[in-house]
């Protein structure tokens, strides 16, 4: 069985977002795989200790993504590949188009990513790098059994549940709950430094800067407003009603 993840290196959780002049300062920051791929790579390694096979992982970034390739060899990958490329400037369409060209070459019964990222939480890419595949997909799974050349999975729906079945090739996409992602090992990180890493930029790709050209545009970005210190109302009940009433209305503005 041919098992591929797709993953995106991203902030820390615990790292704090600093901007300054409309950009994201990313100076000492540490990064990571995005939590929601980590659960994709843990299904996908969990499988392969089940029916055999590779799982080989996939990410389009720039050059310190190989970070985070080696982190997924180290906990049991066998092989990575990073799409990287100075010129490539664009969004999930754009990152979609390059996976989808990547993979039109490739043999796979599975592929996996997280359901979004935690940096800009817009989980488009898998979706759409389904439909360019034309193959079946299920977002936000919570369980996936394969057998066969078939697979039941059960996903999220908000608060509930649903169950599918699909028939492979297929792309599913973890939700929190999936598993819980083991740590690489020493031995795993040893390991990971002789794993095939393969690095591909556009020419090999077969595709052009123009042709991914980005579908949206960030006009800005800048910090929430700072909260307000609360307000304590004073009187009775029924001046603290009239007060609160007040307040809604003037400064509020919901009333």
């Amino acid at each position: 069985m041919n098992i591929y993840v797709i993953l995106k290196q991203t902030f820390d959780t615990e790292e704090k977002v600093v901007i300054q002049n409309g950009e994201i300062l990313d100076d000492g920051v540490k990064y990571i795989i995005n939590p929601y791929d980590e659960y994709a790579v843990e299904e996908a390694l969990r499988l392969k200790e089940q029916h055999g096979g590779t799982v080989i992982v996939v990410s389009v970034g720039p050059d310190r993504t190989a970070e985070a390739l080696r982190t997924a060899l180290a906990m049991g990958a066998d092989e990575a590949v990073l799409i990287s490329d100075p010129s490539i400037r664009t969004d999930e369409s754009g990152i979609a188009a390059l996976l989808a060209s990547y993979f039109g070459s490739q043999s796979y019964d599975l592929i996996l990513g997280g359901y979004f990222s935690v940096d800009n939480g817009a989980g488009q890419v898998a979706v759409r790098l389904a439909q360019l595949l034309d193959i079946p997909h299920a977002s936000a799974i919570v369980k996936l059994d394969v057998s066969g050349g078939q697979a039941v999975a059960v996903r999220d729906a908000e608060g509930d549940s649903e169950t599918v079945e699909i028939s492979l090739p297929a792309l599913f996409t973890a939700q929190q709950g999936l598993n819980e992602p083991r740590y690489p090992s020493l031995p795993g990180i040893m390991k990971a430094k002789k794993k095939p890493f393969q690095q591909l930029g556009l020419n090999e790709l077969g595709i052009d800067a123009e042709s991914i050209v980005p579908k949206t545009e960030r006009i800005e970005l800048f910090n929430p407003p700072e909260r307000k210190a609360g307000i304590i109302l004073q009187g009775g009940l029924a001046e603290q009603a009239a007060e609160l009433v007040r307040l809604l209305k003037t400064e509020a503005k919901v009333l």
